[in-house]
């Protein structure tokens, strides 16, 4: 579906009155462009370990919003223009000048699928459901994923950290009397879940906040032909839900949490507790500043720390409970 996207030049101190007049007028689902630098509080809410570095902020806003193409707009848009004219009066907004462009859905769902292609991390080929491509080299274990608007595409750092941990210890636990379990916390696409099966697991469960990541997860596990009999993915908070963490707990030989250092740290004790004795943690997500953070909160929780692995500027910290 294509759209008509307006964008109005304005103030930061203006945006919220002009966001609020366009919503009078009919207008909803507003988006504000603007360099005014994260609070603390905010960065927190986001999951995020360093706020975006930004221009310096010069007061300037950009809020736009869209209408659907192919209709008269004119109208609306006088009804806009003298609105703004008459906010004028009251604040300062700045030049107020309306640009026009034209985009649709598919640019915000699709574009970056042209940046994503298949590619080897240890002896897994990872491949997007859209790219035909030859079949991978027969020794090596092929998933094919669509992250869809979760996270685990398997490029990102962290997430390839993951993947080689999973293998070296997943080779050590093959032939284990009656298979080994993984947990996979904060599973988003669920690529690690599908490589802990293709690497031997009997069965995994994963969990994540988000109920978009649940769907994707399962819908990967379909398009890579795993048996619904094996995974099971359900959406909880594992650092606050002591209902989750009795059910998860003692289960697994290996827990995969390629989440945030922010959200590890608290954590960490809930992670100790859903291993078996013996059982190995494998975490990532870790900005390398916050490694110390890390590592003092597992430690502090009971673990052993068995490694320390760097992809840039990310960390994994892989520990053992005993």
């Amino acid at each position: 579906m294509r759209w008509d996207k307006y964008t109005i030049d304005t103030t930061t101190a203006a945006e919220d009155l002009i966001s609020a007049m366009l919503a009078e007028l009919g207008i909803e689902g507003v988006e504000i462009e603007n360099n005014v630098p994260l609070t603390e509080e905010e960065a927190g809410g986001m999951f995020i370990d360093f706020p975006p570095e930004l221009p310096k902020d010069d007061g300037s806003s950009r809020v736009s919003f869209y209408l659907e193409a192919g209709q008269d707009h004119e109208a609306l848009l006088a009804r806009v223009h003298a609105a703004l004219e008459n906010e004028r009066q009251f604040m300062e907004i700045g030049s107020g000048t309306i640009t026009y462009s034209q985009t649709e859905d598919a640019d915000w769902m699709n574009n970056w699928k042209q940046f994503f292609k298949s590619f080897t991390v240890g002896n897994i080929f990872i491949q997007p459901t859209w790219e035909a491509c030859e079949e991978p080299d027969t020794e090596k274990i092929r998933i094919v994923i669509d992250p869809g608007i979760s996270f685990g595409t398997g490029k990102h750092e962290t997430t390839q950290l993951c993947i080689l941990q999973l293998e070296k210890y997943a080779q050590a636990l093959a032939g284990t009397d009656g298979g080994w379990k993984a947990l996979d916390v904060g599973c988003g696409s669920g690529i690690l879940s599908i490589a802990a099966l293709k690497l031997g697991a009997a069965a995994v469960t994963g969990i994540d906040i988000d109920e978009n990541c649940i769907v994707s997860a399962q819908e990967n596990m379909q398009v890579n032909r795993q048996p619904s009999s094996l995974w099971h993915f359900y959406c909880a908070n594992l650092t606050d839900d002591q209902a989750v963490q009795e059910q998860e707990a003692g289960g697994y030989e290996i827990v995969l949490a390629n989440i945030l250092a922010d959200i590890i740290i608290p954590m960490a004790g809930a992670l100790y507790g859903c291993l078996k004795q013996g059982g190995v943690l494998i975490t990532s997500g870790i900005i390398d500043f916050k490694e110390q953070e890390v590592a003092k909160a597992l430690t502090g929780a009971g673990f052993e720390l068995l490694e320390t692995n760097r992809q840039g500027e990310w960390v994994n910290l892989t520990a053992r409970r005993n």
